[in-house]
């Protein structure tokens, strides 16, 4: 009788420890997962690296803050993946995004990555906010779910175009890029600002993005009197081939487009970055309002200063983040609308999307180097 009555209030426990756990999973954390996608390793790796911790970031204050969605806490994580600047992997991590369920993507570095990967998070209904590729034809692909908080390269070096004709007043003009989607895209677009402009292009070369050695290209340009030299590539190289341009003894103004104005550059090219210019995406971040907090907690959170694109990447997620406070759901087919007529004041600017998902008001800035630190000479665009 004494084990029944013991076994009846074991039962009666369990049944009370059931109902217990049962009528507390409406309360239960819900797990919101943003996927990065960007070059984690490989020659681009320092800047993959700072796009995913401006997202870390973020993640990390949004969770501080104990975000709720639908009455109920969530926990953001950070899925980051190493796309190794590589089409073909970034194809294949981005279904891997996919299928760990993340609800948000930032990325990517390399446009020749986002092009085709980005149709792939499209099919699967989930939001792309673009912190650092350029080419405009991310964005023209019909793809509603698709955004960009950076100018394009068509504003960035249709920019660039234009001001060395009007401004520099440069007479013989050399292009030369580094047949990546990227670094095509923006040569052409600058190509054709100097000739609307009515500039001339004395010269035009290319090389691959993993080339260390240029004196072919740079003997042509020498050749043809080039007084500015426009490079479309990225830090590393561009830093190399300011060095041989001074071994060369060539008097040519280099001018580089985005990804370029940067620490790497500097530590690369040594003595030879002295002078160089180059246009990046933005303002100053120092100029911005929430600009110097910004650069100042991520030193704090990483030990480092960020190079370029973490205050970018960082505004996209908190986009990401924000839209789905709006819709009060982590579910991308009822925050996605949000992200179309969103009105957010990040530390980039002030962040809304035209029909393309574009940004309404791009801007970008000159910098030259002047005793080993990139100063800023001149911003176009909208304040």
């Amino acid at each position: 009788m004494f084990d029944a009555a013991r076994k009846k209030c074991f039962t009666a426990g369990l049944a009370a420890v059931a109902f217990l756990l049962a009528s507390s999973q409406p309360f239960a954390q819900q797990v919101v997962k943003i996927g990065v996608s960007a070059p984690l390793s490989g020659a681009a790796a320092a800047n993959g690296k700072d796009i995913e911790n401006g997202v870390r970031l973020a993640v990390e204050e949004a969770n501080a803050q104990h975000t709720k969605l639908g009455g109920q806490e969530v926990r953001f994580e950070l899925d980051s993946v190493d796309d190794q600047g590589d089409p073909r992997i970034g194809v294949q991590v981005a279904q891997k995004l996919v299928d760990d369920g993340v609800v948000a993507v930032v990325g990517y570095y390399n446009s020749g990555v986002a092009l085709p990967s980005s149709p792939i998070f499209a099919k699967a209904g989930i939001p792309l906010i673009d912190p650092a590729a350029t080419n405009p034809a991310i964005t023209r692909q019909g793809l509603k779910n698709v955004f960009r908080i950076i100018a394009t390269d068509a504003q960035n070096s249709g920019n660039a175009g234009g001001y060395a004709v009007t401004v520099t007043k440069a007479q013989r003009i050399a292009v030369m890029d580094d047949r990546t989607a990227f670094g095509q895209g923006a040569a052409d677009e600058f190509k054709k600002a100097v000739i609307a402009a009515g500039g001339h292009i004395v010269a035009s070369e290319y090389t691959n993005d993993k080339a260390v050695e240029f004196n072919a290209q740079l003997t042509n340009i020498k050749a043809a009197n080039a007084d500015l030299l426009y490079f479309a590539g990225l830090d590393n190289q561009a830093a190399l081939l300011t060095r041989r341009m001074k071994q060369l003894g060539m008097r040519t103004q280099f001018v580089g487009s985005g990804g370029i104005a940067d620490s790497i550059f500097i530590s690369v090219a040594g003595s030879a970055a002295e002078g160089a210019m180059a246009w990046e995406y933005g303002r100053p971040v120092e100029s911005l309002p929430q600009g110097k907090a910004f650069a100042e907690k991520f030193k704090k959170r990483f030990g480092a200063d960020t190079l370029t694109y973490a205050p970018f990447a960082y505004d996209c997620a908190w986009l990401a983040i924000t839209a789905m406070k709006q819709a009060n759901s982590s579910k991308p087919e009822v925050f996605a609308p949000a992200l179309r007529t969103i009105q957010y004041d990040g530390i980039t600017g002030k962040i809304e999307f035209d029909s393309y998902g574009d940004l309404k008001h791009p801007t970008s800035t000159l910098y030259q180097v002047k005793g080993s630190k990139w100063l800023p000479v001149t911003t176009i665009g909208a304040r």
